[in-house]
Parts: C-alpha cells; structure tokens; sequence
C-alpha cells in the first residue's frame, strides 16, 4: 500500500508538472503517458482538484491549470542534472552561435537550484564529457533563436539567401514552419512567398534576416504531410 502511495504521489506531481508545460492536456494523453486508465486519471484530477490545486476542465478538450498558477521551484535529481550536463556538452558542439548561448544561459540557471553535492558532481561531470563533433567548434549560423521565436509566434521573416547551386543571393519573405538539424546543419522549413511552395533553408546560408511584424496564419499541413511532400517530388527543389 505504501509503495503504491509512492507511485500515486510521484504521478500527481508529474502530472502537475506536465500541465505546466503544455495548456491542454486530454485524459487519453495522460493516460498513455503514465501508463494507467483513463478512471485512474479521472481519480488523480478529483484528488488534486480536493488539494487545491486549481485544474480546470474543458469539456471534450482535456485539463488545464488556471491562468497564473505555478509550481514551487523544481528540484533536480542527480541523474536528471547529469542528463542535462551530458546534453550541454553536445549543444556546445553545435554550430548556431545563438542557441548555444541560450542552452548555456538555462543551464546556469538549472545549475543555481540544484544542491550543493549535486551542484559539485554535475561540475566534475561537466569537466569528464567530451564530444568529438565539430572539434573546431565552428559556427556557421547566429539566427536560431531568432528563428525560433518567428515560428512560434507567426511572424512573416525578411531574408536574404544564397544558393551555392548558381551562385546567387535572393531575397524572400518566408513563413517559419518547422525546424531541424542534419548533419550539424540547422534547416529552417518554410512556405517561401516568392516560390509559394514550402522550401528548405540551411541557416548558414542565410546572409541576414529581419522579422516582420505582420503575422501569417497556422499552416495547416504537418511535419509527416511535408516529408510526404518531399518523397513526392523528389529530388526535392531547392531554394
């Protein structure tokens, strides 16, 4: 009984902290991430609902927390901080300048609430991990973040791009999509307005951007849909 009270607490905060993280969250999601039925997760909601915790119910859309409230600090196990030291030695190997800024920023800051023992093992981890990409540690790009924040606030992005294919440099206004990384190279996917097709933009190849403050709306299509696209016309048209 003890062991199963256990299990219930460590899910009710796991919970909490997932509601946290994203503003909508059905029971059926829930369910399949910790592994139990839809009744367990119904039971769990009424429990924190009967702690205070201000969850809210959208019918037919799922659980949310009410607007403003927060969780006290997050505290870090030994193996969760080494996971996130372990993960900054590979980010610092990246080649966009801005997200390896950002990444080192965040985990300054999860570093400043971890205890004193764990604090002074993640350091000598820290000091043990070497990853052998980019040992030059080039960057080729600064605009990831940059881009990011495009993408998720819809924001139309002026850039100037050069194709190596003939050796010019355009200019396009683009709509942020989706983002991903091959082979140590960021790409940014995008609806490209000059050529009105979705295109594929390696970041090092971007010579200056500026982001617009006009909005575009949600595209529709998916990142499945888009790779569906790109097996269709293959090879896939550059930009």
């Amino acid at each position: 009984m003890i062991d199963n009270d256990r299990k219930r607490l460590s899910r009710l905060i796991a919970i909490l902290t997932h509601l946290q993280t994203k503003s909508l969250l059905t029971a059926a999601e829930l369910a399949d991430k910790f592994l139990v039925s839809k009744r367990t997760i119904y039971r769990d909601m009424k429990a924190l609902e009967q702690a205070g915790i201000p969850v809210l119910a959208e019918d037919g859309k799922g659980y949310t927390l009410m607007n403003g409230y927060r969780l006290p600090p997050v505290t870090f196990s030994e193996s969760e901080a080494n996971a996130l030291i372990t993960a900054e030695q590979l980010v610092l190997k990246n080649k966009d300048a801005s997200f390896v800024k950002d990444y080192a920023e965040a985990v300054t800051k999860v570093k400043s609430v971890l205890r004193t023992t764990t604090k002074d093992k993640a350091n000598l981890l820290s000091n043990r991990i070497v990853s052998g990409q980019n040992a030059d540690n080039n960057r080729t790009s600064n605009n990831l973040s940059t881009l990011q924040l495009a993408l998720t606030n819809y924001s139309l992005v002026n850039i100037r791009y050069y194709s190596p294919n003939n050796s010019q440099t355009t200019e396009r206004t683009i709509e942020p999509f989706a983002i991903y990384t091959s082979q140590d190279n960021w790409l940014l996917i995008a609806l490209c307005r000059l050529r009105n097709e979705y295109r594929a933009f390696r970041l090092d190849r971007i010579e200056s951007l500026s982001v617009q403050n006009q909005t575009f709306e949600p595209h529709k299509i998916t990142f499945e849909e888009y790779f569906e696209l790109c097996r269709k016309k293959c090879p896939a048209p550059l930009p």
